[in-house]
């Protein structure tokens, strides 16, 4: 039997008998099954910068359409999923969800071997890929309608926190696991091209055309600059040694047969199995999808007509406040996430007169501050249990506004040395802080703002996670839109802070101040324990 005949959580008695187990058992499998979602949704941002090394001509915006698609589809998928736990239950919906995400894992294994794939079969599988973090909104609400309100932090902060790990494993195993052939039949290798400026070799420009080159350390004695009688290099020669047998010079040259620009990059080749950054999950979903379908059993909820379930998200305000301030937390979250290496590369690495040597990787901070942000999450449900959902969700808005201060009004955003970076770094860690923060609020907070129906309240997580799942696209592209329009990023964190102000005057105001609307100020204490026997009976009545 797949749909349980009882589920009465909030009865003590059910609960220490048979309720708990059953209850932490689907936790633990439905959270295996998380972490899966959440690396298969951000893989082709891990992979669409090797494509070009392999040999694929996908210019700068197709690429960026690539990385950018996982968040519109899921953003979309994230609004499907919101109705399909009281439909069609858990059991199915999860494992469903978790088997078809073998589809873009498989093709993308393959497609990546071919430099003559055409680019729209990436853009599919790139859209495909977005199921990862559109079926968040089937776990959740999943999630939240086996535990007593007592729980549902606790339970709904350890699921979302863990799930998020998905994303630091992708950029954590990528790196390594394309290293090596793991099974022949997962295909032949690719050559890895990769070529990286030579920082002993410095230019000197004057009027647009090269005046001078100087030459240090191994390069020395192996390049040789041409000039003409007035002083202008006309070219440059790389002898071949031992130290320059990897080098290769791009030399631009005007009308007049006069260098204007120059560079001088090692080139690295090197064997690498890409196949296997989308190929390794196979065998975790294979085993995910089986426990899910063997042990997950679905909670019986009464079925409204579609239009119901729309209307019940979009005919009262709470939906529409619950959206902003989830957009602020964990629309925040993957936004950064996701946009956080390219902030680092653009600003960074655009310093007037800064030795590129000093340059920061990006790929070695990326991993930060979705692992604060995922280890928070996973850490404070118990928090927002005891104390209410809705207080760390005022602390999380009040912490994104600091951090975006910080990050304007201390120059961090228009640096002019390197020595900035640190502290840039430790801003948006606090930043990816606050955000966990109102991520393991939020999940606690929702179903208490609709304690009176659960189904809604589990709706409600679904609902809220769909607009905020568009972060990675929609922070990513104003980001991008406001360095090249405006110069720089502060433009964006203006109109964030802004954003995150009205969000945080929402939640005081009907959620967190004394006497709210809709407060929860932790176990015993929200406005549904506020209010007699008879007026709950009527919000039940009236929400069926």
């Amino acid at each position: 039997m797949s749909w349980l005949k009882r589920w009465e959580p909030e009865d003590a008695q059910f609960w220490k008998k048979e309720g708990s187990g059953r209850a932490w058992g689907t936790l633990s499998v439905t959270t295996f099954s998380l972490i899966a979602s959440f690396a298969t949704w951000f893989v082709m941002s891990a992979v669409v910068v090797r494509l070009p090394q392999i040999g694929f001509k996908f210019d700068t915006m197709q690429l960026f359409w690539l990385a950018a698609m996982p968040g519109l589809s899921a953003g979309a998928m994230r609004t499907v999923h919101t109705f399909l736990i009281p439909i069609f239950g858990t059991r199915m919906t999860i494992t469903v969800a978790t088997f078809i995400k073998l589809i873009p894992m498989i093709w993308l294994g393959y497609a990546v071997q071919n430099p003559e794939t055409p680019y729209m079969h990436f853009l599919m599988i790139s859209f495909l890929c977005g199921f990862g973090g559109g079926d968040f909104s089937s776990y959740m609400p999943s999630t939240s309608t086996f535990f007593p309100k007592r729980l549902q932090g606790t339970a709904m902060g350890l699921q979302a926190g863990i799930g998020n790990f998905g994303v630091s494993i992708v950029q954590f195993v990528t790196p390594w696991i394309i290293g090596f052939a793991v099974v022949a039949a997962a295909g032949p290798s690719q050559v890895m091209t990769k070529a990286t400026p030579v920082f002993d070799v410095k230019i000197t420009k004057e009027a647009g055309v090269i005046k001078d080159v100087i030459v240090v350390g191994k390069l020395a004695g192996a390049m040789t600059v041409v000039k003409n009688e007035a002083g202008l290099v006309q070219d440059v020669i790389i002898a071949e040694t031992d130290a320059t047998k990897v080098m290769k010079t791009d030399v631009k040259k005007n009308a007049d047969g006069i260098v204007t620009d120059l560079t001088v990059k090692k080139i690295i080749k090197k064997d690498i199995w890409l196949q296997n950054a989308a190929l390794w999950y196979v065998p975790y979903l294979l085993i995910a999808g089986i426990i899910c379908g063997v042990y997950l059993r679905s909670i019986p909820m009464k079925k409204p007509s579609f239009g119901k379930m729309i209307g019940d998200m979009t005919n009262n305000k709470h939906a529409y406040f619950m959206v902003w301030t989830y957009i602020m937390t964990f629309g925040s979250f993957s936004g950064f996430a996701a946009s956080f290496p390219l902030m680092i590369k653009t600003i960074y690495w655009g310093i007037p007169g800064m030795d590129m040597a000093l340059a920061p990787d990006p790929l070695k901070y990326a991993w930060m501050g979705p692992f604060i942000g995922s280890i928070v999450r996973f850490a404070g449900g118990p928090l927002s249990d005891k104390f209410g959902g809705s207080i760390f969700t005022q602390l999380s808005g009040v912490g994104l506004i600091a951090g975006c201060a910080a990050l304007i009004f201390g120059g961090f955003l228009t640096p002019t040395s390197i020595d900035q970076f640190p502290m840039f770094v430790y801003i948006m860690l606090w930043i990816f802080l606050m955000a966990g923060i109102g991520n393991f609020a939020t999940f606690r907070q929702y179903p208490i703002v609709y304690a009176y129906n659960p189904r809604m309240g589990a709706q409600i997580l679904g609902w809220t996670g769909a607009w905020a799942a568009y972060g990675p696209f929609v922070f990513s592209a104003l980001i991008g839109g406001s360095i090249t329009k405006y110069g720089s990023a502060i433009p964006f964190f203006a109109g964030a802070a802004v954003f995150y102000f009205i969000g945080s005057i929402l939640n005081w105001v009907y959620y967190t101040k004394p006497g709210a609307e809709r407060g929860d100020w932790g176990v015993g204490k929200t406005w549904w324990d506020r209010i007699s026997e008879s007026e709950r009976q009527k919000y039940i009545a009236a929400n069926p």
